[in-house]
Formats: structure tokens, sequence, C-alpha cells
């Protein structure tokens, strides 16, 4: 596609030097995003106002153009992708923290401010933004928002639909439009909010960010538990939920990514069937208790070790195994497949048994580890050759209808973008994506939203 020149005239006025970027270089940087995915935009702009966002879509839209919102790129699902070409609208430079309330227990933000700088932000007022995915230094929370891109803190704070009190944001006509409170109880029309947040920029341009804050606990301590094979863990997991302490960290790590992160880490990583690292926060008084809460409940048959963490020391020694992982993986595989399905609490067990047969049958390497607390795995198969790359994308398949059969679904909160998008219908009735059309229609008439994602 190549832009009128009346539109690029109208891009200029708005964006004056190097807001708007046109040249080759510029469009290549902006053409891709952590799914290794790409293509390539006609022009890339830098919005630094609400206003500047709504001038951007009337334009585009006046000549049926695509627009396509991005935050740092970190997503892994290619929902950044320009697959249509268009106008990407990069909001890096909208990166104010406008006003921390903590009165309120609210932040209202921009949508470029990354997330690590808004939890530094808090810090000195005893409060964070519970939201922790592991890119937490470079994404932003537009992009956040966009995915509902969480972490190992939602099992027990939520996403960031749950933290998330309203938006500002410009919808595919060009209308700038509010929605939410700055309150925590809000019973007023439809809730929009929760619908813009993970709907990956389909429907509008998020703008602005009220978000709900929480105060930070004063102590926290970390638990190692290994077991004897994935089953035992997947169990344990269970009965950790099903007690009244709530972990605010319950990853699991199988078998074959202990082994990885053992040969890139060293001797520090343990050698187990499964592997549990399990955060518990809390006041001081009360914490040993919680702990001790956890503790019980993680024992059980097919228990190896469990150990309890007394200093910042020894913690940064347990975490050494999730640490090592993601460098190992890449030295086995440039080309991961990397996926967040999520099922029932009650059915992890199930789920982990059922991917050790598909890894068989297929005869594809498949390391699985994640927020054990949800039920949301990641599944990331690791294939070395062409001939194994076909046989993942069989087996993703098999992986995708196993979850679905055990009452999940495709995602917890990498969102479907390009890749998934194909598996929709194994996930949701015609009804209901008839409905999700309906409503993309509503807010986007013209369909220049970030064309391509999200629905088949």
């Amino acid at each position: 596609m190549t832009l009128p020149d009346a539109l690029l005239d109208t891009l200029r006025t708005h964006f004056p030097g190097d807001a708007l970027a046109t040249g080759m270089a510029e469009r290549l940087a902006y053409a891709y995003d952590n799914s290794r995915r790409n293509a390539l935009p006609d022009a890339v702009v830098f919005p630094t106002s609400h206003e500047q966002t709504e001038a951007l879509v009337k334009a585009c839209r006046a000549h049926r153009v695509p627009v396509i919102g991005r935050g740092r790129g970190t997503n892994t699902t290619g929902a950044t992708v320009p697959v249509a070409g268009g106008v990407v609208a990069s909001f890096e430079r909208m990166n104010r923290i406008l006003r921390i309330d903590p009165d309120n227990r609210l932040a209202v933000v921009e949508p470029g401010v990354l997330n690590g700088d808004l939890q530094q932000a808090l810090k000195p007022h005893g409060f964070f933004w519970p939201p922790d995915p592991s890119s937490s230094p470079w994404c932003s929370i537009g992009g956040n928002l966009a995915c509902n891109s969480a972490g190992p803190r939602t099992v027990k704070y939520g996403s960031p639909r749950e933290n998330t009190l309203g938006l500002r944001a410009v919808a595919g006509t060009g209308e700038g439009f509010r929605c939410g409170t700055y309150t925590s109880k809000g019973a007023t029309g439809y809730d929009l909010t929760r619908l813009l947040i993970g709907s990956e920029g389909t429907l509008a341009l998020i703008t602005e960010a009220t978000l709900k804050l929480t105060p930070k606990p004063s102590a926290l301590r970390t638990i190692r538990a290994t077991y004897r094979d994935v089953s035992a863990a997947a169990r344990a997991v269970a009965r950790i939920m099903a007690q009244p302490v709530t972990p605010c960290a319950l990853e699991f790590i199988d078998d074959v990514a202990l082994k990885l992160a053992r040969d890139y880490g060293g001797d520090s990583v343990p050698l187990a069937g499964a592997m549990l690292m399990i955060e518990v926060d809390g006041e001081a008084e009360t914490l040993p208790s919680a702990v001790d809460a956890v503790s019980r409940a993680a024992r059980g048959d097919g228990l190896e070790d469990l150990r309890v963490a007394e200093t910042a020391e020894e913690t940064q020694a347990l975490w050494s195994a999730r640490k090592a992982l993601s460098p190992a993986q890449r030295t086995i595989s440039p080309n991961k497949i990397n996926e967040d399905v999520v099922v029932p609490v009650s059915h992890l067990p199930e789920l982990v048994d059922g991917i050790k047969q598909l890894a068989r049958k297929h005869d594809v390497l498949i390391v699985s580890f994640g927020h054990a607390g949800n039920g949301n795995l990641h599944v990331n198969l690791l294939p070395r050759d062409e001939s194994e790359r076909e046989r993942a994308h069989a087996c993703l398949a098999d992986v995708f209808a196993l979850v679905i059969s055990l009452e999940g679904t495709l995602s917890g909160e990498h969102g479907i973008g390009l890749v998934k998008k194909e598996f929709m219908p194994l996930a949701l009735q015609p009804s209901t994506l008839q409905l999700m059309r309906h409503v993309k229609a509503a807010f986007d008439p013209e369909g220049i939203l970030n064309p391509g994602k999200l629905l088949p």
C-alpha cells in the first residue's frame, strides 16, 4: 500500500518533524514484534497526546488506511505486526505518569509508560500495580492492557482487567471517549473498560489508563519444592490452591525444562521430575503461619525436597532454575513456539500428562513451565529443523484440542494476535464469534484498527 498524498499531508500537519517517519529504516524497525513475524508499515507516527491520536484515526478512516497501535513490541503473537500495511502508531513518547493518588489507591498513566518504571515510581508510596509480565522492564502499560498481559502475581492479585478502573481511548471512528470510573465500585452502563482490555487494539487506541493500586506487603518468602514426576507436582498445585492461603506466585517447571536450565545454569539447578516455585507475601507477623500452610499443602505423595529461603541470597539461588530457562531454550531452538494455554487448576495434572503424550506422539521436544496457580502453562515446542517444525505445528493443533477438552482456553496472557486466530473456532462457538464481529463493527465500522488480528 502507498499512502495517498492527501493523507501524508494531513499526517505531516499533525505529526511535525520526527513525529512522522516514512524512511525505510524506521519502517523496518516497526515491522516486527517478538513473534518474529514481520510486515512493512507505510509510515510510523509517534503520538504525544490524545488529540493527536483522534486526528490520526480520523484521517486514516477517511482514506480507509489501517492504523496499528504499538507499545514496545514485546508480544509473542504478532499482535502489532502491520499485515495490511498502513500507519503504525507507536505510543512510546506518551510515557508520562500523570497522577499517583495513594488516598484513592489509583494512578493515571499514559500508554507508553513502562511497567517497570511505574513500579519504581509507586515504591515510595508503598503501593504496586500487580500485573508483572516477565518483560516488565521493557513492556508498556498500553501493551499490557491491549493483551491483558499478567504474570506470576495474577494468581493472587488478578490480571490487568481486575486492576484497571477506567480508560480514555479513541475508537475506529476517530471519536474519543472515556469509560470506567475513578472509584473501586461502579454500576453505570456497560463495562467497556474490561471489553477494551485484551482486545489487542482492534476496537480502540488507549491513550490514558486509570489503574487500581495495591498496598505492597512488607514481607515475602520463597519456597522451592521438587517432585518425583510432573503428575505429583500438578497434584500439589491443586492442593495448594484448595487451601485458604493464596500464594502470590506458584510456578511450575517440568523435568525437560529443569535439565535444560541445569545444562545452561549449572549445578544450582536441581534435577527432578518437576519443580514448583512458590512465593507467599504478607505482613511479618502473619507470614510464618501462611508459609507453613502452603508448605503443608505442597507436601504429599511424590515430594522429594522442600526448601524455604531465609535470606535474599537464598531466594536468588532458589530462582536460578527459572531465570536460566529462557536463555537455555534459545540455545536449543531459535524457532521456539511459545504458547500460554490455560485450564482449570483441577485439570492441570491431565494437561501436563497429555502434553507429555503429545510430545512422544509427534516426536517433538516440549518444555512446559508457567503460572500453575492459574492453570496457565507455557508450552514451548522446540523444533530444531524443518521436519521438526512441521511436526511441531501438527502437535500444536493437538495441544489446543487437548486444552479445550479440559475446559480450558487458548491463551491466559499472551493473547491471540496472528498466530492463534485460526484456532479461535475451537474455543468459541460461531454465535459468540459473530457477536464479537458485531462489537468490532460498532467500534470500528471501516475495520481500520489492527486488521487481520484476533478474529478469524
